[in-house]
């Protein structure tokens, strides 16, 4: 019963959507706990205001109309390697090359209703689901039939085995929300069994998911140079598990990763169906977060989405295939369910001060953490009252205001959404200044655009507790104090406990990789300059501490993997949380206070 608030399990689920869902699924002979367990993984029963969500899909039934697919963005422009020992030169992205299902134009044919009226209008659109379900059963030969049980067939053929896998996990757990109209939709627990998906292919991918094996091309592009991750003979440490998104549609993914000028990642996985593809054995390394330290000791994983669209179109279906996935390679690799090692690209730290400002920003402040976690079976709580605190508003309640969603440049206010950020002041006061990032906006001030987290603190992050004033909390953030709202009746963060930092000095550097000493370098291995980034930690702060480990450096450039360098040092490191990105200190400059 995730998720389920109980004002919602106290109210009627009677009239508006949920009537909707009753006399589609009477009028065309599915059970309504089929419907609504499709619905729920498409949009979480949703309309999003008749936007289109990044497949083309409309309404809490995501009919598809492919020509309503929005332009990709530029989320890989830059370095995603991060190396500069070998800069990376990337061609100009694919066209897109798969086609996308007109689900939208066959429940029309199915229906007999316009295509327009599908797009906008909430009854038609789940009539149309109905009817493609319906159609999905008696091309399987198989009767209307009243047990949902019968149905697991045909809900594959909407989507696939893996989606419909967790259809029926979601019918017998159960679901209830409030939509986004205002609705009050329920889905009672429902005993029907429990089925399970067969592994067909090499992916590497927990028993729930069926993953496909989308090689990434591994191809010379010259006498120099080759693409576009890299081979490993040996086995690597894995910190990370990094959370993009795709700024793009899915149906491009298939020529990008095909491509070796362009760049790789390990998994993507599909807004409307939780769909997951694997392009790099996670063994190898992928050029994906924009630092090279990153990418060596992590495993990053696209999501089909866009961060400025509110959140719209990260769907239920793709939280659980991600969580299941996340799940699986962190207890493989025993990488630690939290915050500081399941990141998002937008938490990765910049390389030197030059490519600070230029690091990505996905998946963005409405990506749903709180959800994801608790998914995962790891949910973001408190730990006592310790001198820490985790930051966790309610998605749901919590809508802060962004702008920049209409493009990167509009001060226009983005429509209210539910989002996992708190805004950082300067001072206890709404109308106080949002603090400065030094490093992210040199001589500028933070803004409110969602693509802008200069001034923003997501959940799940610890930080050191800095004081309290009324319903505000402060905490040490980039070298100074930022406050946010946290009041008791609504509270956007919990109090924690854990291990923090202190500077032993006024001046101690902060790097964004935790590379070794220049005596570790053997000979014919260029030494890797240690770039402090533009921030300075001084006595009396404190950062969380998330991690402790020895300077190390993969010098990779060489087709032949047998070639590789692991460069291991002695200098040790402790990863903090600084800001909105983790970043290392040298444990010799602070002090662990446990």
């Amino acid at each position: 019963m995730l998720f389920w608030a109980a004002a919602v399990l106290a109210a009627s689920a009677t009239g508006g959507l949920q009537d909707d869902f009753s006399a589609a699924a009477t009028e065309y002979g599915v059970p309504e706990s089929v419907l609504l367990g499709v619905s729920y993984l498409e949009s979480r029963w949703d309309s999003n205001g008749g936007r289109p969500s990044v497949s083309g899909g409309y309404g809490p039934m995501h009919l598809v109309d492919a020509t309503a697919i929005p332009e990709g963005g530029d989320h890989h422009l830059g370095d995603p390697r991060g190396d500069a020992a070998r800069p990376m030169r990337m061609t100009t992205p694919l066209p897109p090359s798969e086609p996308a299902e007109q689900t939208l134009q066959r429940a029309a044919r199915l229906t007999g209703l316009p295509a327009a009226t599908l797009r906008r209008d909430t009854a038609a659109n789940v009539r149309g689901g109905a009817a493609l379900l319906a159609d999905e059963q008696r091309r399987l030969g198989a009767p209307l039939s009243p047990d949902p049980a019968a149905w697991y067939g045909a809900v594959a053929r909407y989507a696939n085995p893996a989606f419909a896998h967790e259809v029926f996990e979601v019918m017998r757990e159960g679901a209830g929300r409030r939509t986004d109209d205002g609705s009050v939709v329920r889905l009672p627990a429902t005993p029907v069994p429990a089925f399970r998906t067969a592994k067909t292919t090499a992916a590497e991918c927990p028993s729930t998911l069926a993953c496909d094996w989308m090689p990434a091309a591994y191809k010379r592009v010259g006498k120099d140079d080759y693409g576009n991750h890299d081979r490993l003979r040996s086995k690597r440490r894995v910190d990370y598990i990094v959370i993009h998104d795709t700024e793009g549609s899915f149906r491009g993914i298939p020529a990008l990763v095909k491509d070796p000028k362009y760049v790789s990642w390990h998994y993507t996985i599909r807004s409307r169906d939780g769909h997951v593809a694997q392009h790099v054995r996670t063994t190898d390394v992928a050029w994906h977060a924009g630092n090279w330290d990153v990418n060596t000791r992590s495993i990053g994983i696209e999501h089909e989405g866009y961060l400025a669209k509110g959140g719209t179109w990260y769907t239920e279906a793709m939280y659980r295939s991600s969580a299941d996935l996340v799940r699986y390679l962190a207890d493989k690799h025993r990488v630690p369910l939290d915050r500081a090692h399941i990141i998002g690209h937008d938490n990765v730290p910049g390389t030197t001060p030059k490519t600070v400002p230029g690091m990505h920003d996905d998946p963005g402040p409405y990506w749903d953490w709180g959800r994801f976690f608790a998914l995962m079976d790891a949910p973001i709580e408190g730990e006592g009252e310790g001198s820490s605190v985790i930051i966790n508003p309610d998605y749901a309640t919590h809508q802060p205001t962004f702008t920049g969603c209409v493009s990167k440049t509009s001060a226009r206010t983005c429509n209210p959404h539910g989002a996992a950020s708190v805004w950082l002041h300067t001072a206890p006061h709404p109308d106080a200044a949002l603090v400065d990032d030094a490093g992210k906006r040199p001589g500028a001030a933070s803004t409110y655009s969602v693509y802008d987290h200069s001034a923003r603190a997501s959940a799940g992050q610890r930080y050191a507790l800095a004081g309290t004033s009324g319903e505000w909390t402060a905490i040490w953030y980039l070298g100074q104090k930022a406050w946010f709202q946290n009041p008791p009746s609504s509270p956007t963060a919990v109090r924690a406990t854990g291990p923090l930092v202190t500077p032993l000095t006024d001046h101690v550097k902060v790097y964004g990789r935790a590379y070794p000493e220049r005596s570790a370098y053997p000979r014919g291995v260029r030494y890797q300059e240690h770039a402090a980034l533009p921030y300075t930690l001084r006595k009396g702060q404190y950062y969380s501490l998330a991690q402790t480990l020895t300077g190390s450096y993969l010098a990779a450039g060489s087709f032949n993997p047998s070639r590789h360098v692991t460069v291991r040092g002695k200098l040790r490191y402790h990863q903090i949380q600084l800001g909105h990105r983790v970043m290392f200190v040298r444990a010799g400059d602070v002090r662990v206070i446990s």
